[in-house]
C-alpha cells in the first residue's frame, strides 16, 4: 500500500463509518445534536477531512460516546493532533511502526499489505 491508497483507505473507512452513523440515526429528529453531527460525518469533503474532521470526531467522543467504540482505530492515527490522545499508548507504538514499516517497503518498491500487517498487530480479525 503506497500513501495514494493508504489515502483512499482512510477516506474510505471515513465514508463507512459516516454511512453507518448516519443510518443509525436516520429516525433521530434532525434537530437532535447526534443527527446533526451525523450530517456532518456524511457531508464533510475528502479536502476538508484533515481540516474539519478532527473536530467532529472529537465532538463524538465527547458528547456521544457511546459510539466511540465503532470508529475506526485507524483513523484515529491518520488524522493526527487530539485525535491521538484517544489511542492508547500501545497504540499509538502500533501505528508508528506500521508507517514505518509502509514507508520502509516504499523506499524499497515494496508493496506492503497494510491490511494484513495490521490485522496481525492490532490483533483484529
Amino acid at each position: 500500500m503506497d500513501d495514494t491508497q493508504y489515502l483512499q483507505h482512510c477516506r474510505a473507512l471515513w465514508r463507512e463509518f459516516a454511512g453507518t452513523l448516519n443510518t443509525r440515526t436516520a429516525q433521530v429528529d434532525a434537530e437532535n445534536p447526534l443527527r446533526e453531527l451525523a450530517l456532518e460525518f456524511s457531508n464533510i469533503e475528502d479536502a476538508e477531512l484533515y481540516a474539519n474532521g478532527p473536530a467532529l470526531v472529537m465532538r463524538l467522543f465527547t458528547h456521544q460516546p457511546e459510539f466511540a467504540p465503532t470508529f475506526p482505530r485507524t483513523l484515529l492515527w491518520f488524522l493526527g493532533g487530539d485525535c491521538l490522545h484517544v489511542l492508547t499508548d500501545d497504540e499509538v507504538v502500533i501505528f508508528q511502526a506500521l508507517d514505518e514499516a509502509r514507508l520502509a517497503s516504499a523506499d524499497r518498491g515494496e508493496m506492503f499489505d497494510y491490511h494484513a500487517a495490521a490485522a496481525k498487530r492490532l490483533q483484529l480479525t
